[in-house]
């Protein structure tokens, strides 16, 4: 598991107003919000945690996340950016599959807890 310095930045707040400034330029310059990408869109999907989070996302959401990343293949096909009335804005980006994610990732470390279980019986 990575290391956060999220909750030690968040229980100061002179340090999250500090640093917010610094979020927000380096969340633009990434630029996937500029081809209509959300965060949640560029987790690794490799992860098993990442696949079963996929399979459990409404169709509604499913739909639209396969129609963000294809428009953002298009764009990068082309070398181009969305025109900025189309770019995911900030109150936007929100992470949808977070909440789904945790929920997988402690039935994967409960699962992990009884599947190494080790049983001893008494005589």
């Amino acid at each position: 598991m990575p290391v956060s310095l999220a909750p030690f930045v968040l229980r100061r707040p002179w340090l999250v107003k500090a640093l917010t400034p610094i979020a927000n330029w380096y969340t633009g310059a990434a630029g996937y919000r500029q081809v209509g990408l959300r965060y949640d869109d560029l987790l690794e999907e490799e992860r098993e945690a990442t696949q079963i989070a996929l399979k459990r996302l409404s169709p509604k959401e499913a739909y639209e996340r396969i129609y963000r990343i294809r428009r953002a293949q298009q764009c990068s096909y082309q070398h181009k950016i969305l025109p900025r009335d189309q770019w995911t804005k900030p109150e936007d980006d929100i992470r949808y599959m977070k909440p789904i994610l945790e929920q997988v990732e402690a039935e994967l470390i409960e699962k992990d807890a009884l599947d190494s279980m080790t049983v001893i019986k008494k005589h």
